[in-house]
């Protein structure tokens, strides 16, 4: 779905709301506060809450799903490269976009079982379904082995960059890097995470453990 830019500017502002206060703790009446836009707007572009917490997560989740399914039919990188491509993606969007993981890692803490964890789940499920497309072929092509643990390498994929930019200032101190710019330390960070994690997949994805 195409969104207006008074459209995009609501679902951000929900968005960073969502994240900072919870689902439950955040009201239409403090988005279109911050978004400066009246709450008769918000109902009439998105109708509820629950629709505006819905729009978030179809923003987030559809161009990703559109990246992997981009990768799945690609003929021209092996499967290893788009595995690549795939974790430098999800580097650069998890650290682009904090608020969002915030925002789901919020609300499947609190384990309820109601149609925002749903939807969670829902998103996860459509990106991981896309995903196994992308290893299966690889499988079938002869460069990853068989018996992948599709769901455990996504998420040390998702949790490690997560984590680690969820507790910067301890890794700051970690790698003694307290007095460089914040622009300079997430440029280290991401060749760091690169690193670490092709490595760590292409071990996964081509050695018998």
């Amino acid at each position: 779905m195409e969104y207006s830019e008074k459209q995009l500017q609501i679902i951000d502002t929900a968005e960073q709301l969502f994240a900072d206060r919870g689902y439950d703790g955040t009201s239409v009446r403090d988005i279109a506060h911050k978004a400066g836009v009246n709450i008769a707007m918000i109902s009439y572009y998105f109708g509820s809450k629950e629709k505006l917490l819905e729009a978030v997560f179809e923003k987030r989740s559809n161009s990703l799903h559109t990246q992997v399914v981009s990768l799945v039919a690609n003929r021209e990188l092996t499967s290893m490269q788009k595995i690549f491509l795939l974790i430098e993606d999800y580097i650069e969007r998890i650290m682009k976009q904090p608020q969002f993981h915030k925002l789901m890692i919020r609300e499947e803490l609190l384990t309820k079982d109601n149609p925002i964890t749903t939807l969670i789940c829902e998103t996860k499920r459509r990106n991981m379904d896309a995903i196994k497309k992308l290893i299966n072929e690889g499988q079938k092509n002869g460069e990853f082995r068989k018996n992948i643990d599709i769901v455990l390498l996504m998420t040390t994929l998702i949790g490690t960059i997560a984590q680690l930019m969820n507790t910067k200032q301890f890794y700051r101190e970690m790698y003694h890097m307290e007095d460089v710019s914040e622009e300079e330390f997430i440029k280290h960070l991401k060749k760091k995470l690169s690193h670490h994690l092709k490595s760590l997949f292409k071990a996964s994805l081509t050695y018998e453990a």
